[in-house]
């Protein structure tokens, strides 16, 4: 199937409100949880890491920012985001591949990739669609590689607030709740996978999940 052809929801839900995309989750925080999860993944020069569902490119730039001697490639299937994340990269000097796609479809050979980071995108994902988007990140990490993810979820839903409330009311949202994501991830080859850190937010409960692929 033609990947321009499929469906694909946009980062801010809808794509008018692109534009907006940045500032606002600026405001709610999620800057801050991108960079924990980037500290955490542990990433070292010669590392060649893959961020997907990049959107308008926050944390592909950062990585390069921070790593320069790492290979960053960005994916994401909206050209609009696309476009906003090449124009980030420009305006900060640095060097990155963005390229158009889906996360089920991965278009990448097996064992590529240190390591994998994906930052509030899988809730984007059809449910039917989230194990072949963990299987293929599987397949294109190299053996010990590990998938970085923070999302919205955790053990329960507990959403507090009326933003929360109406995020938590999407049927993609949950389906991150609960152990949902750690059985996804063990059906998907993972030798070791295991949530970090839940935690309570403005914009609902979020959680940093962590998986390992196989050693050869």
């Amino acid at each position: 199937m033609n990947q321009t052809a499929k469906n694909y929801l946009p980062a801010a839900g809808l794509d008018w409100l692109l534009p907006l995309y940045d500032p606002f989750v600026k405001l709610l925080g999620v800057d801050r949880l991108r960079n924990e999860l980037l500290t955490s993944a542990a990433i070292r020069p010669g590392h060649r890491v893959l961020d997907i569902g990049c959107g308008t490119g926050t944390l592909v730039t950062l990585i390069k920012r921070r790593y320069p001697d790492v290979e960053v490639i960005g994916l994401d299937p909206d050209p609009k985001a696309l476009a906003r994340a090449a124009r980030k990269a420009r305006r900060a000097n640095v060097a990155i591949q963005l390229d158009q796609g889906f996360s089920n479809e991965l278009p990448y050979p097996d064992a590529f990739f240190d390591r994998v980071l994906s930052s509030f995108m899988f809730h984007h994902v059809e449910p039917e669609q989230k194990s072949a988007t963990l299987r293929e990140v599987r397949r294109t990490l190299k053996p010990g590689g590990e998938l970085h993810l923070m999302d919205f979820g955790g053990p329960t839903v507990e959403p507090k607030g009326f933003l929360a409330r109406l995020l938590h009311s999407h049927h993609r949202l949950k389906d991150n709740f609960g152990d949902r994501i750690l059985v996804l991830m063990a059906q998907a080859g993972f030798a070791d996978s295991h949530e970090v850190f839940h935690r309570r937010t403005f914009f609902g409960q979020t959680a940093y999940y962590r998986a390992t692929a196989p050693a050869a």
